[in-house]
């Protein structure tokens, strides 16, 4: 499979297909994308891979996408890493395309986050809905320490209308979840879990799509909770957790907590297990989330909603 590796910003983006040591530079600009799907035609392309750049690269990812080359969003920490490695120090946007490819090339077999539009759409609703939910936290925060009376008053009439607004948001995300056929029936998967409600299934289906699509190592290490070994020698250290994607981590804490104290009992019975085993309370939540994440991946890869008598060891 011959892949580009392709460079974004604002303006313009740096495209390298090291195998046919070929570069080039193209605008944002209409006829400039279509001299690019040219030339990636000219190449035998069949993969393009790009990072994520906080937004700038899915219409690319789009474009690439209606064009027939299938397209893979990776984590650009991970690609400075590899240049690291590579003993990479110089910088430029053509370089960084030629590592993006090469990073491609050796990873190929590795999960990444496809890019998918409506996938990107509902992930901007929900990343746009948490940031807004941050706001209202922070309003809250300011007026515990008795404000002015002015100042009071005008966080008030913003939190009331930033709770407008999350409302807002929660019917257009319920909405769009519904009207799309895979994200309802992840939904419902999902939802059918003792612990788990509307906002953790959204942030799923927008952050993890590949949730069924890879084995429960891939998962655990793509949500950031697969421990890692520290041994060296006769050293053996505390295995620790890394990477990942870390938002999503923090969307499970609570719904851990709650299906591992309270409502999911296998879960809970996992927890507790740990606990009088003589794990900290910290370690043994995020074993739970692992098993969580874990028994999901396995729901949905064969299309069953909550069982305890099936999911309790998958």
């Amino acid at each position: 499979m011959r892949i580009v590796g392709i460079d974004v910003s604002k303006d313009k983006i740096d495209a390298a297909i090291v195998a046919a040591s070929a570069h080039r530079s193209f605008a944002n600009s209409a006829q400039d994308q279509q001299q690019m799907l040219s030339w990636l035609d000219e190449h035998d392309v069949e993969k393009a891979v790009m990072e994520a750049t906080g937004g700038y690269e899915r219409p690319w990812a789009k474009l690439l996408q209606d064009g027939g080359i299938a397209v893979q969003i990776v984590d650009p920490r991970r690609v400075r890493h590899y240049a690291q490695a590579a003993g990479q120090r110089a910088k430029n946007d053509r370089l960084d395309a030629e590592v993006i490819a090469l990073f491609g090339e050796t990873f190929a077999d590795e999960p990444g986050q496809l890019h998918d539009e409506d996938g990107s759409a509902l992930d901007q609703l929900v990343s746009g809905r948490a940031r807004l939910k941050a706001i209202a936290w922070q309003l809250g925060n300011w007026t515990e320490h008795a404000p002015p009376q002015e100042i009071a008053e005008a966080c008030q009439a913003v939190a009331a209308v930033l709770e407008q607004q999350l409302e807002r948001l929660d019917k257009t995300i319920a909405g769009k979840i519904e009207q799309t056929e895979h994200f309802a029936e992840r939904a419902a998967i999902i939802e059918s879990v003792p612990g788990l409600g509307s906002g953790s299934a959204a942030g799923l289906i927008a952050g993890l799509p590949e949730l069924g699509l890879v084995d429960n190592k891939a998962i655990a290490a793509l949500l950031g909770v697969a421990p890692y070994d520290n041994d060296s020698g006769k050293h053996h250290g505390a295995r620790s957790i890394r990477g990942g994607r870390a938002k999503l981590r923090q969307l499970l804490y609570l719904p851990t907590v709650g299906a591992a104290t309270r409502h999911n009992p296998v879960i809970k019975a996992y927890y507790q297990r740990m606990i009088d085993n003589g794990k900290p309370p910290k370690v043994a939540l995020i074993a739970c989330r692992r098993k969580l994440i874990v028994i999901l991946n396995t729901m949905i890869a064969r299309g069953e909603k909550w069982d305890p008598t099936k999911h309790a060891t998958p």
